[in-house]
């Protein structure tokens, strides 16, 4: 039974300790963090923090996580970034849950959360209701980033808006591999670069967990966008996945990538992506250049489904492009593309092609001035008869509308959608 333990105030047991409670404010809580045992929570009362929140050496256990949150939940602490520390500090840590926190930059060059690159591993954490901002001193300062080797990651339901990049996981070199995360329900917007960045791995140990199976890295309805943001000196897409170890463990990890929206560039594509890739049932609109662009970069793309999704670019709306001849399946099928440029590379079945201005002949409400206001829907059922295989799946995939994907139809958005949608990661 979980106990509750005042501030200031340690009880012990006789025994095993039970899972404690601790109550804490902005002048207190660091006396707490260092005792912090699997099951505990760290509940922080509203107010500003000014002394950051180390997370160092601390183990959860699989069931029993170690807990940082609010005490309440519609009043969230805020911590403020300080000169030459990171706000969230984590080194050496397994299975911690942080939420319901605000984590204010004030346009330090600090990041809010960052896996240090001198710890040694970082699994099973969990970032959830975090509300990141205002981190936007220059690119290179980002809202969640890892920089050691980092393993079954969740990052829910967080709002990240005003900084540099949004997300990135793993380290320039191909060094630090990020394993099997699970991004989803995010919004992610004015960004100077990335919205979410996942570096290329060279190798991967076989210390890491679970090394032994293949392992997804899912992306899923989340927000991408680079509406209104100013850009950083070098332009980025709004997502760019880099390639697994080519050889060894983890070459045959892939990216499900489904029920997201990607939301103007400027001055990129809106994904670039190489490696083993499933991308579904995504909204992607551009009305400044390209949407979807799978390419070499430090790697070449491998097996790619590209399928069922709804694209309006003014400039490319699927591009696959290879060095050579590919030696994998790359298929796109069961896409409406609406571009200047609809598709190109590929073994390419039953997509729906049309120029850009073409879009409202089959979409509901395709060119309103803001996403919260558009209506991608079909207006009838688009359908095609060369009916192609899915990829195998953790479970069957849904439209973005949340109903089954229809084998046969064609788009984002299957037929039986009604009404406005609610879009994933929330409304502003």
């Amino acid at each position: 039974m979980r106990r509750s333990v005042c501030a200031g105030l340690l009880c012990l047991l006789a025994g095993t300790a039970a899972a404690a409670d601790y109550r804490a404010d902005a002048e207190s809580y660091r006396d707490h963090l260092r005792r912090l045992q699997p099951g505990d929570r760290l509940l922080l009362d509203p107010g500003d923090y000014l002394q950051g929140l180390p997370l160092h050496h601390l183990s959860g256990e699989h069931g029993q996580p170690i807990i940082i949150e609010a005490a309440n939940p519609a009043a969230p602490p805020r911590f403020i970034a300080r000169p030459r520390a990171n706000t969230v500090s984590l080194v050496d840590v397994r299975y911690l849950i942080v939420r319901h926190l605000e984590l204010d930059g004030r346009n330090l060059p600090v990041d809010a959360v960052k896996a240090e690159g001198h710890s040694r591993y970082a699994d099973f954490i969990t970032l959830e209701q975090l509300f990141i901002h205002d981190h936007a001193a220059s690119q290179q300062n980002v809202g969640i980033s890892t920089k050691c080797p980092a393993f079954g990651w969740v990052v829910r339901n967080n709002r990240i808006e005003r900084v540099g990049t949004g997300m990135y996981f793993g380290d320039s070199d191909g060094s630090d591999p990020f394993v099997a995360g699970v991004i989803e329900d995010n919004r992610v917007s004015d960004t100077l670069g990335y919205n979410l960045q996942i570096k290329h791995q060279q190798t991967r140990s076989a210390d890491l967990p679970e090394s032994d199976a293949r392992h997804d890295t899912l992306i899923r309805r989340n927000v991408f966008s680079k509406e209104g943001a100013v850009s950083g000196p070098y332009p980025r897409p709004n997502i760019l996945l880099g390639h697994f170890p080519a050889s060894g463990i983890g070459q045959h990890d892939r990216y499900l990538v489904y029920n997201n929206v990607f939301y103007q560039n400027p001055h990129e594509a809106l994904l670039q992506a190489e490696g083993n890739l499933v991308v579904f049932a995504n909204l992607f609109v551009n009305r400044h250049g390209d949407a979807i662009h799978v390419q070499p970069h430090n790697d070449v793309p491998k097996t790619v489904y590209v399928f069922n999704n709804t694209v309006l670019a003014a400039g490319e709306g699927i591009a696959i492009r290879n060095r050579e001849l590919p030696v994998w399946p790359q298929k796109v099928f069961a896409n409406a593309v609406f571009a200047s440029m609809p598709l190109s590379g590929g073994e390419a079945t039953g997509n729906l092609l049309g120029r850009y201005d073409e879009a409202a002949g089959f979409l509901r409400a395709p060119y309103e001035r803001s996403l919260y206001e558009m209506d991608p829907a079909p207006r009838r059922a688009m359908l095609y008869h060369d009916i192609q295989s899915w990829p195998a799946l953790p479970a069957l995939p849904a439209g973005l509308d949340g109903n089954p994907l229809v084998p046969g139809e064609i788009g984002a958005l299957t037929s039986a959608a009604r009404g406005r949608l609610t879009w994933p990661g929330g409304q502003p």
